[in-house]
């Protein structure tokens, strides 16, 4: 059963501008049918079950298929980080015949190199529910990036051009350095290779990993690249992608921190959608009008590193709408 609802206050412009959010509220009951119906779909679960990741895969309407399907995923840092379980992620994956896909990370840990990353694969139990590909095992190879608020280019891993179709699995949770982690940070830093990571952090002024941190770029330089990067992909992909954010776990911090902290609020549950932008924009929106006890730090942080402008210019860009029909799949 589907219940459609709509939430149009993705146009507020921080978390917790509650008059800019009244507005927004105004707009959206003055908006037409005609205007909702051109809308993005994001699709929503509750519960998050195994099953129920298919069914909101097959709700999408998209069916992932081609020689070789990439499900990019995180690995995970440690056993204190809140990567999505292989369980709960077997059956899609193997619905989709899907390849496990990540690059090494661009600092110091279990996944910077790709002899640890595959250790710390297969004591995460990903290699017992599907093959996984280290994708710049061989190096990495150049997407364009047109149009780029600061990227001409982006350094992604050799492997992902093997790949004639992309699956974005991401868990939903907050970032150290991004505000939250979602499907654009999944595709942008977690597809780029390990000195593409440095490409995109710095804001293109390196391409080498050990010369990261006395490279970062500004904050907004920072998620504007990200964007930037998603949209070398976007455009090599076209349409043969789909996004699916589990948001369980709610931890302020990523899975690439190894000392994650322990999650802040409860579950909220599976959303999908063909648009990123509007799938990120409707996690965080979930966040923001959740009733669960804990959601002011994970707010915290995604304000404290402006993290939603990665939405504002990943639309800039073309890339998506921070606009959005929800659908609930009871």
């Amino acid at each position: 059963m589907l219940k459609k609802s709509f939430l149009l206050c993705a146009a507020c412009g921080t978390l917790l501008n509650m008059s800019s959010c009244a507005n927004s509220a105004k707009a959206a009951a003055e908006t037409t049918a005609s205007d909702t119906d051109s809308l993005p779909v994001v699709y929503y679960i509750k519960d998050i079950t195994p099953d129920n990741i298919v069914k909101i895969y097959k709700a999408l309407g998209r069916k992932a298929e081609g020689n070789n399907v990439a499900v990019k995923i995180s690995t995970g840092e440690s056993d204190k980080s809140h990567q999505l379980d292989p369980n709960l992620i077997k059956d899609f994956v193997q619905a989709v015949n899907g390849t496990l896909v990540e690059c090494n990370t661009a600092y110091e840990g279990s996944r910077n190199t790709t002899e640890k990353h595959l250790r710390t694969v297969e004591e995460h139990g990903y290699n017992k529910i599907a093959n996984v590909d280290i994708m710049d095992a061989e190096g990495d190879t150049i997407l364009p990036v047109n149009g780029g608020l600061h990227l001409d280019k982006n350094y992604v891993g050799k492997h992902f051009l093997d790949y004639d179709f992309l699956v974005v699995l991401s868990h939903f949770k907050g970032h150290a350095m991004g505000g939250f982690g979602g499907a654009l940070k999944n595709v942008a830093i977690g597809i780029a290779s390990s000195d593409g990571k440095a490409w995109i952090h710095s804001g293109g002024k390196v391409n080498d990993a050990s010369l990261i941190w006395e490279n970062i770029a500004e904050q907004d330089v920072f998620l504007e690249s990200m964007a930037d990067a998603c949209k070398g992909v976007f455009d090599h992909m076209g349409d043969r992608m789909l996004f699916i954010n589990v948001a369980n776990n709610l931890s302020v911090d990523c899975d690439c921190d190894a000392n994650a902290a322990p999650p802040v609020m409860g579950d909220l549950g599976i959303l999908a959608s063909l648009d990123p932008v509007a799938l990120d924009r409707a996690s965080v929106d979930m966040v923001m009008h959740t009733d669960e006890e804990g959601k002011e730090e994970l707010l915290e942080r995604i304000n404290s590193r402006h993290g939603t402008h990665i939405l504002e210019a990943a639309e800039k860009l073309g890339l998506g709408s921070q606009k959005y029909t929800l659908v609930t799949i009871e």
